[in-house]
């Protein structure tokens, strides 16, 4: 049913996608990316987007999937980062 090791590509994969929505409801409700630090997020991100590369171009199967959705995921939490450190920059009010 599975590849050598997949169910553990997978598990890894539905363990970070459950994260991710966590972490994006914390800055909309907090609405503050104060000690937060996107180089995290691009790291990341680059990690997900060679994951599903390899997986469209030598393995394409539904694991392919869970990478799109952690890619989508983090691309949502980057844009949060940069609207609300935008909005600490430039001195306006959080609320």
């Amino acid at each position: 049913m599975f590849g050598e090791g997949e169910i553990f590509e997978i598990i890894m994969l539905i363990c970070f996608g459950c994260s991710w929505p966590i972490t994006i409801f914390k800055t909309l409700k907090s609405k503050t990316v104060k000690g937060i630090t996107p180089l995290f997020y691009y790291l990341v991100l680059i990690g997900y987007i060679s994951g599903s590369v390899y997986k469209f171009f030598y393995h394409l199967n539904y694991v392919f999937f869970l990478y799109i959705i952690n890619i989508i995921t983090v691309s949502i939490q980057l844009v949060l980062y940069y609207y609300y450190h935008n909005k600490e920059t430039n001195g306006e009010n959080n609320e």
